[in-house]
């Protein structure tokens, strides 16, 4: 029993010695994801050491958002040491006494002195971001690498956000992902002061949340034929009796583990229960609430275009159906918003079916799209008597909506306009910057993703997002709340390819919902985002490196054409011929702007971090 003892005090020693003995790291720039509002760097410089000194200042160590700092600076092997206020060398986390209009109920502000470092804020969530910022002022590889010694410049930062959302989607239905992706998800979200987590629960290929009232929505809506190893867009069909083994759903407490965990990091969750179109996993468990009481939907094993189920709005148990699950629905997420869907519903069974067109009738309605708007606000006004708000995709606008609906725009910018002008609160999404199931770079070198090759939406272009157009009036742009990127999951089957296409371009999104227009800087960017690529594989995510096609832009000279050379991720070389030859690692390495004439041929070969990328591209002139 002693030699057990003196085992584990030798070991908890050494332990204490590899801390204590740790590297010692000088950060000398500041490479802030979001740029922040106002950042002023000096030469000088503080030394944390660890153990971390943590001075609470308006708080208390029970705290719900200084639990979260402590067990997050503990996973960095920080060691946070509570002491008395003030102390010197301390971190000092501060509620403020009296309001700092200027940076609102998100902002905070970061003051790193000779003596110590003040983060401040008006609210629990702008302490949250100043401590994101903070640990983005540590070494890259803090969440893998033990520190006794960091140094870091001093420096001046007031911060506060664009936009009130700033959002993530996630698709679970096409391919279920278990809670812990979630939470790598809404962590990699915090990291970067996202807010909203659009979690997106029912489609025609899976029902994934738990529905007490309705249990055959998960006991058969939420599993489906497993078509995995074919192509999604050509999958056989299910044979008869051939078991649906594929799939998965959500508890009520597993929902309530990630509602808690979402809110600890400050993100409201958003669920999305589609309505009344893609609805193959609805009518596989209730067939009876489609127009035609067809039993023979199942749930769709791949793609499935057009989506014709749709829920019968001539048939009042469709109603209550909705009511009754958006009642668990209100239960389960206790947020102001849900996102009720709408998008893509095709209404060929309408057309035919007596009862909705009894409804259409009865209701003096235009057509099939006003009895969606009717079906749309009936449920919202349900939701809003439970205190919520509802959020529908743009095909909503193609009928009537409530002034009280908010619009999320996916097909372009054309649908928030239109609702921003009726009065009506929007979310921008627009598929050409926002959607991240498009591929990041050429397809040949990139996992399989939706589309074609125009569809493309490297991170280049994810920086160009602004959620406001620019024609709006100043009254009209109020309505803009902010925007999401969004991850649909078609060809996404694991958690290292949803990573993949996650980021790093996520953190342009975040950069586009925080940072003021003339505060983003495309070039600085670059520069910033090399270190948070390896921030982030230190974290452990699977991150895109990015794409090396060379972007080329050609001016006409008098003797000829200059054509110059850029490149998305910095520090790519691009060795070049330009006499036909397949060009190598030994090729001359471009530099300034190549002269070249009508009917040249430039062949590129890019190389990034000692490592060949992607192949040969040939540009004729």
């Amino acid at each position: 029993m002693k030699g057990k003892l003196f085992k584990l005090l030798l070991l908890t020693c050494l332990a204490s010695c590899v801390v204590a003995c740790g590297k010692v790291a000088e950060v000398k720039e500041l490479t802030i994801i979001p740029e922040p509002v106002s950042l002023t760097q000096q030469a000088e410089t503080f030394t944390l050491s660890s153990p971390m000194k943590v001075s609470l200042d308006n708080l208390v160590q029970d705290n719900a958002t200084v639990r979260y700092i402590d067990q997050s600076m503990r996973k960095m092997h920080l060691r946070p040491s509570f002491v008395n206020d003030g102390e010197t060398g301390a971190i000092i986390l501060s509620l403020n006494r009296e309001p700092n209009s200027e940076i609102g109920d998100e902002g905070y502000t970061i003051e790193v002195s000779h003596s110590n470092i003040q983060i401040a804020a008006n609210t629990e969530a702008g302490l949250f971001y100043g401590y994101q910022t903070f640990v983005q002022m540590l070494p890259d590889d803090v969440s893998s690498t033990a520190y006794s010694k960091i140094t870091i410049p001093l420096c001046s930062i007031t911060d506060y956000p664009r936009y009130q959302w700033r959002g993530s989607h996630m698709d679970v239905c096409r391919h279920f992902f278990p809670v812990s992706q979630i939470k790598k998800h809404l962590d990699v979200m915090a990291a970067y002061k996202m807010n909203r987590f659009h979690w997106h629960l029912t489609e025609d290929q899976g029902w994934r949340l738990e529905i007490q009232k309705y249990p055959l929505l998960t006991e058969i809506g939420a599993w489906r034929v497993d078509r995995n190893d074919e192509d999604w867009n050509y999958p056989r069909n299910p044979e008869p009796d051939e078991k649906a083994t594929y799939g998965g759903y959500y508890t009520r407490a597993e929902v309530q583990e990630i509602v808690e965990y979402a809110a600890q990091r400050h993100i409201e969750v958003v669920p999305e229960i589609e309505f009344p179109g893609h609805c193959c996993a609805v009518l596989a468990s209730y067939p009876e609430l489609g127009c035609r009481r067809d039993t023979t939907y199942s749930v769709a094993v791949a793609d499935y275009w057009p989506p014709t189920a749709i829920m019968c709005a001539g048939n009042d148990s469709v109603l209550t159906f909705l009511k009754d699950v958006f009642d668990e629905v209100v239960d389960m997420f206790p947020f102001q918003y849900i996102h009720v869907g709408g998008d893509e519903a095709f209404k060929h069974d309408w057309q035919r079916c007596p009862k909705c067109q009894a409804r259409i009738k009865e209701l003096k309605l235009k057509n099939e799209e006003e009895l969606q708007g009717w079906l749309t606000a009936e449920v919202e006004k349900y939701l809003i008597s439970k205190g919520k708000r509802i959020i529908g995709w743009d095909e909503i606008l193609e009928g009537f909506v409530t002034p009280s609906c908010t619009v999320m725009s996916w097909r372009g910018t054309e649908g928030g306009k239109v609702a921003a002008r009726k009065g009506n609160d929007v979310i921008m999404t627009p598929t050409q910057f926002c959607y991240f199931d498009y591929r990041q770079a050429d397809s040949l070198y990139q996992p399989q993703a939706i589309g074609k090759a125009f569809r493309f939406n490297p991170l280049i272009k994810v920086y160009q997002f602004n959620p406001t157009p620019e024609e709006l009036s100043a009254s009209e742009a109020s309505h803009i709340l902010g925007g999401q990127c969004n991850l649909w999951a078609e060809y996404i089957k694991d958690t290292k390819h949803q990573e993949y296409m996650l980021l790093p371009r996520l953190c342009a999104m975040a950069e586009c919902l925080w940072t003021p227009v003339e505060r983003k800087s495309w070039e600085h960017f670059q520069n910033k985002i090399e270190h948070h690529k390896d921030r982030l594989t230190s974290m452990g995510y699977n991150v895109c490196w990015g794409s090396f096609k060379p972007i080329i832009s050609i001016d006409t000279v008098a003797n000829g054409l200059n054509v110059t050379l850029t490149a998305e991720e910095l520090g790519t070389a691009f060795h070049y011929t330009t006499d036909g030859s397949e060009p190598t690692e030994a090729s001359p390495i471009y530099s300034g702007t190549l002269l070249l004439q009508q009917g040249d041929t430039l062949k590129t070969l890019a190389t990034y971090r000692n490592e060949v990328r992607e192949g040969v591209y040939t540009f004729g002139f």
